[in-house]
């Protein structure tokens, strides 16, 4: 991704997009939330986390949006990274997770603006990572309350992907397309590489991070209807999207199958 294609703004002294970290916790930990087109939307998750108190920074990534996402960043005053240029979610994600670098974060909460992922659940995901039990907390919405209905290919999709994560990283997950996840600086590292897909990182994601030795475990969370708009899963793109993640997951296994190959 080009970096230089994110552009920081409001990030003067006393923004209510940082507040100072408690005592005793455990590192710096930022949350990063993607938003395209989400003026309907955003200013309720922002009021939310704010008044669930963390003590954890936020920054918005503002990808590209062509309706008044800036403006109502701008009036809650929120700290955001805006993309010159439509990168699409994973690329939108992934200036989040190079921005914390750069930042010397921690630890980074990955959640979307559209009102789907609970707020509330982000203390259980952190602590995971806090605790040093999992390198990648992954918030599933199966162990834990999921409040809107599930469109069948969607689902299939899921069901489909979680089997084939679950069997060859030899452990159980339940929702490998979850975007609700708690990271340490590790992960971040390694998400900050060339690799990292620029519109659908999920199931691939999970393989290749197992295959690189980090440890992934799922927490229960709660996740709602988006609150406007529709989803980027929706229609044909769910064609599209599994189609893709087959192809991701497949050259993901062919990298590791060929690095095995070259060990003596």
């Amino acid at each position: 991704m080009n970096e230089s294609a994110a552009i920081l703004e409001n990030e003067a002294k006393g923004s209510p997009g940082r507040v100072d970290r408690p005592a005793g916790a455990p590192g710096r930990t930022v949350i990063i939330i993607p938003a395209h087109d989400e003026e309907r939307n955003i200013g309720r998750v922002l009021e939310e986390l704010r008044g669930l108190r963390l003590g954890f920074d936020v920054v918005v990534v503002n990808d590209a949006s062509t309706d008044g996402t800036a403006h109502e960043l701008e009036r809650l005053h929120q700290k955001s990274l805006r993309l010159a240029t439509n990168l699409g979610y994973g690329g939108a994600v992934q200036a989040g997770f190079k921005y914390a670098l750069s930042s010397g974060y921690d630890f980074l909460v990955q959640m979307d603006g559209d009102g789907q992922h609970d707020p509330g659940s982000i203390p259980a995901l952190i602590e995971a990572v806090h605790s040093g039990e999992a390198d990648v907390a992954l918030g599933s919405r199966f162990l834990g309350h999921v409040s809107y209905h599930v469109p069948v290919l969607r689902r299939m999709g899921i069901a489909l992907f979680r089997t084939v994560v679950s069997f060859f990283i030899g452990q159980r997950i339940t929702d490998p397309t979850s975007g609700f996840q708690a990271m340490n600086r590790r992960v971040l590292e390694y998400y900050a590489g060339d690799t990292y897909p620029v519109d659908y990182p999920d199931s691939d994601v999970l393989l290749a991070l197992h295959f690189a030795g980090f440890r992934i475990r799922e927490v229960p969370v709660s996740m709602r209807p988006r609150i406007h708009g529709t989803s980027m899963h929706g229609g044909l793109k769910t064609v599209y999207y599994l189609a893709k993640m087959f192809l991701c997951i497949l050259a993901v296994l062919l990298r590791h199958w060929g690095r095995g190959r070259r060990q003596p």
